[in-house]
């Protein structure tokens, strides 16, 4: 009779063929399970391949190349005269096109992180924090033209700007035809847009911060502005790390906001760089300078970035 509460030994597995080196079945085994992992990575990997290498080797070719468009067998190799190009002299390349870029990519993170530290920090110690979200994040779901425009008709001469600043007694301003202020005007657009995203980032930020160091502060006599200063900030500056970033990459990058609003003028003083390449590429047909000023502008987003991060890093150190 059989004892069915005997534990039944473990199967063996079963013994590699004659011949066949040590671990052989453990190699196959990986090797087909790493074959099955590339399978299914196939198609993430042919849609990067696809839409960002090949895009990306074509446009390095074509920054040391003449082509007009169209006619591939056009390409004409040049060598690095595209990029002598944009620093010739009579380039606007680099005055004003690639200084405005950067006046307006510092402006939005000025206004855009100094805007949303103010507005989480209200808002955080507010009832009904819902109905507050969905107010400012408003801008984020509209479009980008819609804005463009409702803000343009805002800085006419007899828009709601000028019509409160008359009714202080003050005169009007001439916000985008004038060279003088039309970049301030859209960097105050951009920097508004974008308040939403950054203050859902620091919002969150600011919930991560345990209540019992603001309680202990508040036991030691700190009072709200040290300990706004001495814990708030140094332990949000993660996320402060964050919006810096993304707000600066997205001010380098604008091309839409200003296209709308003022399509580079008057003149030369709201053209930045990627409505300059935009410009070169189907109003002129210079495909290859256009090209290089992609890879400069790249450069400068990456040296800018590096620079961020390695200042926000001794920062923490010091802390």
């Amino acid at each position: 009779m059989v004892n069915v509460l005997t534990p039944r030994s473990p199967e063996r597995a079963p013994d590699p063929l004659p011949g066949a080196p040590a671990g052989h079945g453990r190699r196959r085994g990986r090797h087909r399970e790493t074959v099955v992992a590339y399978l299914f990575l196939a198609p993430a990997l042919l849609f990067f391949a696809v839409f960002l290498l090949l895009p990306l080797g074509f446009a390095l070719l074509l920054s040391v190349s003449r082509w007009t468009g169209f006619d591939l067998g056009a390409i004409e190799p040049v060598g690095p005269d595209n990029f002598a190009a944009l620093f010739a002299d009579g380039s606007t390349f680099l005055v004003p096109v690639l200084t405005n870029t950067l006046l307006f990519a510092l402006g939005t993170v000025a206004l855009a992180l100094t805007g949303s530290v103010v507005v989480a920090t209200c808002v955080d110690r507010l009832r009904f924090q819902g109905l507050w979200r969905t107010l400012y994040f408003l801008p984020i779901v509209t479009t980008v033209v819609a804005v463009g425009n409702v803000w343009k008709y805002m800085y006419e001469p007899g828009g709601l700007a000028n019509g409160v600043l008359n009714a202080l007694g003050l005169g009007s301003v001439a916000f985008l035809q004038d060279p003088d202020t039309a970049l301030p005007s859209v960097v105050v657009v951009q920097a508004w847009a974008s308040l939403g995203s950054a203050i859902l980032v620091l919002t969150a930020g600011l919930k991560s911060i345990p209540a019992s160091y603001h309680e202990a502060a508040a036991l030691d006599g700190a009072g709200p502005g040290t300990v706004f200063w001495r814990i708030t900030l140094p332990l949000l500056r993660p996320s402060l790390l964050f919006v810096c970033v993304t707000q600066f990459l997205t001010g380098l990058q604008s091309f839409a906001l200003i296209t709308v609003m003022t399509r580079g003028g008057p003149g030369d003083a709201t053209n930045v760089a990627a409505l300059e390449m935009y410009r070169l590429a189907f109003d002129h047909g210079d495909w290859g300078t256009a090209s290089a000023a992609a890879f400069v502008l790249f450069a400068v987003v990456l040296v800018v970035t590096l620079a961020q991060l390695r200042v926000f890093r001794r920062a923490g150190e010091d802390a």
